[in-house]
């Protein structure tokens, strides 16, 4: 592994501090124990339980010392032989005075041998005077083939537990492998053993619970939510268009290894109509895609303390990345980029230079799919070509789209839709979307239970009458919107 020849080089050339920010403990001290195999320079572990334990090959040995921090960096400053110091959670033995001193005199080698301290934590925050000496080391996550092997590990250990061989499906391994990369090996061996245990058997049933719990790790922020049962384009009428467009590229999106000519399907922006559709649609594009589907909410990003906002957005995309590949569904992005001026600070303009940035430079597969309402209230530069690889309008469905809506919403109800007219409804609800057909649907059906009568053609087609749609109550601005949009998107359908 890189960061293995990486600390041994800082080892050899006697780096006096390093910092490293985890929480698998175990990680660090197995990296460690790699370098001192190179390095062959004794090996110490310090815990405010424990003391000062040797970890090298002479084995384990603990040194008749209060594990206090004075008393510690007393030994390790009189320790003639040059050591490698593994110094868990120290950070907190720093704020007194005395500590710090005896630190610095130690990595600034004053009557002291070169050693190298290593303070590890969860997050490690270090006085001025120590911070410019220090060195911050990442910590990187396991790969493909420590994720196999961990695997391997807690399938043998259930065997023999059980005294029965476990029962494995090898693709459905091999993609579980490939969706806990992102995730520490101390949370990666906790999954592997809940799935194996829940069942006796690693299949493609596991899935979704994996990707649940790699969610919900990922996730502590609360700003991502995540939906792994996705929608199909066969739940939804119309959006031929984007069905087509996401089947043309789901292969090379999927492609760990595509084609250099083809760059990788970025994302699209769904503009429309309210309550024509872009919200299922972003759910169909994860499932044509067969990826996770993460929402993000831009409300929920906005912070009152300076650079919190920023942050917030920071590490959710960080989180995205980690989920990759997955669908990010960026909802109504209007109303997170729409008020651009002066009266927040510059927060939004912030914000938009961060996501567009990032939009522009990422690596990792993640699809964004945006849908907006209010097209006016976009920022240009968000809807120039690059951005986005296409811009799709989800208009009032047409006639035929109509019919096959209420031919879904009747389905979905356990109706026999060849009792029903389903041309004549259609021309009855020119101008519905369809959201307010299928409000138009429940409507009769209430009008119907409450007569104590079957729903029929007639019911519907009062419900029809009496329902004013988005199309006439905001007719100018939806409108505007139409011809806006006509000869600027691709027609979704």
């Amino acid at each position: 592994m890189a960061e293995l020849e990486d600390l041994s080089t800082l080892v050899r050339a006697a780096t006096p501090l390093l910092v490293i920010e985890t929480v698998d403990e175990q990680r660090v001290i197995d990296c460690f124990q790699h370098v001192i195999a190179q390095a062959l320079h004794p090996l110490w572990r310090w815990t405010f339980t424990e003391g000062l334990q040797r970890l090298d090959f002479n084995g384990p040995r603990t040194l008749e010392i209060p594990p206090d921090a004075t008393a510690t960096l007393t030994a390790i400053r009189n320790a003639e032989q040059r050591g490698i110091y593994l110094l868990f959670d120290f950070q907190p033995c720093l704020q007194y005075p005395m500590t710090l001193r005896q630190m610095r005199e130690i990595v600034q080698r004053d009557h002291s041998a070169a050693h190298t301290l290593v303070l590890i934590g969860a997050k490690v925050e270090l006085p001025q005077e120590l911070d410019a000496m220090a060195t911050r080391v990442p910590l990187s996550l396991p790969d493909l083939k420590e994720l196999a092997g961990i695997l391997r590990g807690e399938a043998a250990a259930w065997q023999r537990e059980n005294n029965r061989k476990l029962e494995v499906d090898n693709d459905a391994a091999r993609t579980i492998v490939r969706n806990l990369v992102g995730l520490t090996a101390q949370d990666a061996r906790r999954i592997v053993r809940k799935l194996i245990y829940n069942d006796g058997a690693l299949n493609a049933n596991d899935l979704p619970e994996l990707m649940q719990a790699k969610f919900d790790l990922l996730n502590r922020s609360g700003l991502l939510h995540y939906e792994y049962a996705t929608a199909s384009f066969a739940d939804i009428a119309g959006v031929s268009h984007v069905r087509d467009w996401v089947q043309r590229r789901r292969a090379v999106f999927l492609d760990p290894n595509p084609q250099p000519a083809l760059d990788p399907p970025k994302g699209v922006l769904l503009l429309g109509v309210q309550g024509c559709g872009k919200s299922l649609a972003a759910k169909a594009v994860a499932g044509g895609f067969g990826v996770p589907l993460i929402r993000l909410d831009f409300g929920s990003l906005y912070d009152k303390y300076q650079g919190e906002t920023e942050k917030n957005l920071r590490e959710a995309l960080a989180s995205c990345e980690t989920l990759a590949p997955c669908v990010l569904w960026i909802d109504e992005i209007e109303k997170g980029l729409a008020s651009g001026g002066g009266d927040d600070g510059g927060v939004s303009r912030r914000v938009l230079g961060y996501l567009l940035t990032w939009m522009a430079e990422r690596k990792s597969k993640v699809f964004v799919v945006a849908t907006a309402n209010a097209v006016n209230e976009l920022p240009a530069e968000l809807l120039r070509k690059g951005r986005f690889d296409e811009i799709f309008f989800v208009d009032l469905p047409r006639l035929e789209v109509r019919a096959a809506i209420f031919a879904l919403h009747l389905k979905r109800r356990k109706l026999a839709v060849e009792s029903f007219d389903l041309n004549a409804l259609a021309e009855a609800s020119d101008g519905f979307s369809g959201a307010e057909i299928e409000q138009a649907v429940v409507s009769a059906l209430y009008d119907a239970g409450g007569n104590g009568a079957a729903l029929d053609q007639a019911m519907l087609i009062n419900a029809l009458h009496s329902t004013r749609p988005l199309s006439v109550l905001m007719h100018e601005q939806v409108a505007a919107l139409r011809a806006w949009a006509n000869g600027r998107c691709v027609p979704a359908d």
